[in-house]
């Protein structure tokens, strides 16, 4: 037997990091003095057991999990408040004093874990206990942590050690006394044993020093120990840093700052506006709502429909719009400020998102499009010497909109509108919103923010200040809520979008090099075996297309994003622009974030050196490589497409996130400014995915042949959109792209037959007219010829109108074009190619009603002709914008497995498709 004693560092999973509060962490210290004063090596056990008991109970469990004596057992730490729920972690405790029966890092085959593995069997089999997550042996001072699934595997599956233990328990051999099954059973039993056993290991006492320093800076040192004995660790709990765990305070004040409410309709939560009686006008969106009906702002769009029935739902829906813009760029903003405050090691210098240096919406507006929309050679002295700091990105988050440009800027706003302080308010200690009814819009806002922690997401610490940690998933969490009922779509769990897409796309990779190099692995450990050429193999991965056609919030896209970086590090792939590998860093994906560990597991970090103010030249290296890492493979890999604009805004906020954690000050700027942004926006668009006017098959061969450009041009023209960081440019570029896709739908529209009916019934109508020979004779009989021109008048008119039905059918309103919106999916003759994936949780329900809709459906989604729901759509969808051997991963409702109007879809879907992994509540089918 070979024993591997870990610390505590070693023994945690990477992805739990903490960050307690200062309260926390005292607490936890004065406990531990409180614990080592109670000790008394002469006492007895069971003093030493009530001493422990009240030590992780005072720290971690008291109003969480039972901890106290089962049975024989010393004491076991409950999975839930009641003594009736199962016990999650078992301890066998022994006097400091009793070394004789105590283990040691040297050897496990003495007493104590004897009596531990006979607890563990009791559990097992007598009280049908499979949730055990530990065991741990301590005499106060050492501990020693096994994970219950080393003991299940190796003791309790253990054929022979099962069996005379079953024997033991049923009184079949000739005692029934623990120490017959201690040294007649168990003993031989560890004496021959052929395992590697690993256990976490400490010593309490080695902390002692750090607990006793005064200096809160070394504290530290105490994180590892004050994580491993937590319910995170030892009962296996969702970690508080889970990256889709929802604040519910930060979640229902936001609500509150921007003017809605969440209630409850029937079994669902919907967001809505507040009632009448309870609607604030200070608020975002009713501060919106007034400027738009005072200045009669809905009659400046052009096709103000799309936005409701009736004008409170359209001054709704126009308002909400502008909020959910406004409120992203504050939000990406103040994780910018954040992330620029922890670069420069907490130089509050760096904070600009304040009421001190913002006072009014004018000032807002002066940061949004005269600060980050332009360079600081090109701003205003007076602009940059107030936000010098504040560095241009390049985003088009920071462009005005078209709705804003057709009805409001955050500047026309009224400053002097306040509205009340929430109830419960996170603030509501704040020393400036004592006592005080109502308070000034902007700063409430400002200050709420600065409430929380925006700061990064990586390392432990230790927070001075009692502030809750917001990330990006939490807000395309937040988001995805407020915009995603009304289309029936859902905020997927993170752990899911991680599984799916690490499924998904790690079979898409070995197809891709098996089909490139002719190989056959079988999966992706045997891709690990081959021996790469990195640079073919980026490239290779860098062309793989994947798509979420119903993005919401992005979270899909996020998770392939972190999955493709991780298949890159896994492959030994990441390198820097001069091909150096990323040596010593581990890369991985946990609870669905990026992590990157160096040579001593600790999460990489980008800062400033105190003495020059600029990285060292590693950090610098490692910065750039995964920024340009993730800006290749969201330029190149990552598609979306949703119904809901306020949807597309929020994806690419929340891509533009994930590039800004590694945003690096450039070397040309002497380290003074960051990296710009690409425009990773042209990839993902509004439209509705399900509805398109023109069919994959459509040949493109004219369009290319007739006009002026090529498909390499369009592919090109794309590509530099992507990549410019000049206003003038990018407009070009974009006015470009939308003059082919107009050309493309131009030349499809002239090849319809009607148009070339049309043209001939035209001809034959001018014909008629000139019914006259050269001396002014008619040709034809008069009568008969005002006969035909009728009839070609009304034929005319008739085939105008089906043209103009189809051209300006409002189901086609926001139809989406999968022929030519993708030229990345179009091959070097322009014939669609398809997506190498199609991932997501598509929207359930009805979304669209009546005769034309259905027989849409019925033409161009046959399969699904039966099933109105849209989940059936898109499968079908799924199907036809995949490539021919590609894959798709979705999350469906349970109905899709006994639905009886889904009878004739599901054999489609068996005879069309080789499924590879089913999911079914909580069970994995290969």
């Amino acid at each position: 037997m070979l024993l591997q004693a870990l610390p505590p560092a070693k023994s945690l999973d990477p992805s739990y990091r903490l960050r307690p509060e200062r309260e926390q962490m005292e607490h936890f210290k004065s406990c531990f003095l409180r614990l080592f004063g109670h000790i008394d090596e002469k006492e007895s056990e069971e003093n030493v057991k009530d001493h422990l008991m009240d030590f992780l109970k005072d720290v971690y469990y008291k109003n969480t999990h039972v901890v106290a004596p089962k049975g024989k057992t010393d004491f076991v730490i409950h999975l839930g408040k009641e003594a009736s729920s199962p016990a999650g972690v078992l301890f066998e405790v022994k006097r400091p004093a009793n070394r004789t029966e105590m283990i040691s890092r040297e050897n496990l085959n003495t007493k104590a874990f004897h009596e531990l593995l006979l607890y563990y069997f009791q559990e097992r089999s007598r009280d049908r206990n499979s949730d055990l997550r530990h065991c741990v042996v301590t005499n106060v001072y050492e501990w020693f942590i096994f994970d219950a699934a080393l003991i299940d595997r190796v003791f309790y599956r253990n054929a022979h050690l099962k069996r005379e233990y079953t024997a033991w328990a049923n009184g079949q051999k000739v005692s029934t006394n623990n120490d017959l099954f201690y040294n007649e059973i168990a003993k031989p039993v560890l004496a021959e044993l052929d395992e590697t056993i690993p256990f976490t290991y400490f010593d309490l006492r080695d902390y002692s020093k750090n607990v006793a320093d005064a200096d809160p800076a070394n504290d530290k040192a105490l994180l590892p120990l004050y994580k491993i004995l937590s319910p995170a660790h030892l009962l296996k709990l969702p970690t508080a840093n889970d990256s889709n765990r929802l604040d519910p305070r930060f979640y229902a004040e936001l609500l509150h700052l921007i003017g809605l409410e969440e209630v409850k309709e029937g079994n669902r939560k919907v967001i809505r506006r507040k009632s009448a009686g309870r609607r604030d006008e200070g608020s975002l969106l009713e501060n919106a709502i007034i400027e738009l009906e005072t200045a009669n702002k809905l009659t400046h769009l052009p096709d103000v429909a799309q936005y409701g029935a009736s004008t409170e739902e359209q001054l709704f829906n126009v308002a909400l719009e502008l909020c959910i813009t406004w409120v992203n760029r504050i939000l990406f903003l103040k994780l910018l400020e954040s992330q620029l405050v922890r670069y420069h090691r907490g130089n509050a210098d760096y904070a600009f998102l304040n009421q001190n240096t913002i006072a009014d919406y004018d000032e807002l507006y002066k940061l949004f499009f005269r600060v980050l929309a332009q360079r600081p050679a090109d701003r205003r002295p007076s602009i940059q010497q107030k936000f010098g700091r504040v560095p241009y990105l390049n985003s088009s988050l920071f462009e005005i909109t078209a709705l804003e440009d057709a009805t409001i800027n955050i500047n026309g706003l009224d400053d002097g509108l306040s509205l009340p302080l929430l109830p419960g308010s996170v603030l509501r200690d704040h020393p400036s919103y004592r006592n005080r009814a109502e308070v000034p819009a902007l700063a409430y806002l400002f200050d709420f923010l600065d409430a929380y922690d925006f700061a990064s997401e990586s390392g432990d610490d230790i927070r001075e200040k009692n502030r809750a940690l917001i990330n990006a998933s939490v807000l395309g969490l937040i988001f995805e809520k407020i915009n995603g009922y009304r289309d029936g779509s859902f905020y997927t769990p993170g752990f899911i979008t991680e599984y799916m897409c690490r499924q998904t796309i790690r079979r898409a990779v070995v197809q891709k090099f098996n089909d490139a190099y002719g190989w056959r692995c079988a999966d992706f450990a045997a891709l690990e075996d081959k021996d790469l050429d990195r640079a073919k193999a980026n490239a290779l991965i860098d062309e793989l297309r994947i798509c979420d056609p119903a993005v919401g919030s992005g979270h899909f896209l996020v998770s392939a994003l972190n999955e493709l970086i991780a298949i890159k590090g896994d492959l030994g792939l990441l390198q820097d622009a001069d091909g150096r590998r990323l040596k010593g860093y581990r890369v991985s994906v946990y609870n669905d974030e990026l992590l990157v560990l160096d040579e001593d597991d600790e999460p990489f970090n980008y800062l400033m050196q105190e003495t020059t103010g600029r990285p060292t030249p590693e950090r610098q290296r490692i910065q750039k490589t995964l920024f340009h890492e993730k800006q290749r493979l969201i330029e190149n890999c990552l598609f979306g497409v949703d119904i809901n604009p306020n949807s597309v805004k929020i994806c690419r906020l929340r891509l533009w996130i994930e590039l800004l954690k590694n945003a690096y000050y450039t070397e040309v700027s002497d380290y003074r400014e960051l990296e710009t942004l690409p425009n990773i926006d042209i990839n993902i668009k509004q439209g509705n995915s399900l509805l398109s006017k023109f069919s994959l098959t459509e040949d493109l061969t004219e369009v290319f042949r007739k006009q002026r450009f090529s498909l390499r041009t369009y592919k090109d023209t794309v590509a530099a959109y992507k990549s410019t960081a000049d206003k003038a440019a990018k407009a070009e570029l974009l006015r470009f792209i939308d003059d082919i896709k107009g050309q493309f739908r131009e030349t499809v529209y002239n090849r319809d037959p009607r148009r070339k009916r049309l043209a001939v019934k035209r001809g034959e109508r001018i014909l008629l007219d000139n019914n006259f020979d050269i001396f002014g004779n008619p040709l034809k009989d008069p009568k008969l010829v005002a006969v035909e021109k009728k009839r070609l008048d009304k034929l005319i008119a008739q085939i105008e109108t089906e043209i103009a039905d189809v051209e300006n059918n409002a189901l086609y309103r926001g139809s989406f074009e999968w022929r030519f919106e993708f030229p990345e999916v179009l091959d070097e003759a322009g014939n669609y190619v398809g997506f190498d994936a199609v991932i997501g949780n598509p929207p359930y329900g009805i979304r669209e009603k009546g005769k034309a809709y259905l027989d849409f459906v019925k033409t161009n989604f046959f399969p699904a002709r039966k099933v109105a729901d849209s989940y059936f759509i898109f499968i079908v969808l799924a199907k036809q914008i995949v490539r021919n051997d590609g894959l798709f991963s979705y999350i469906v409702p349970n109905t899709f497995c006994d639905i009886e109007q889904g009878a004739d879809f599901r054999q489609w879907f068996l005879n069309e498709n080789e499924i590879l992994q089913f999911y079914v509540s909580g069970w994995v089918f290969e």
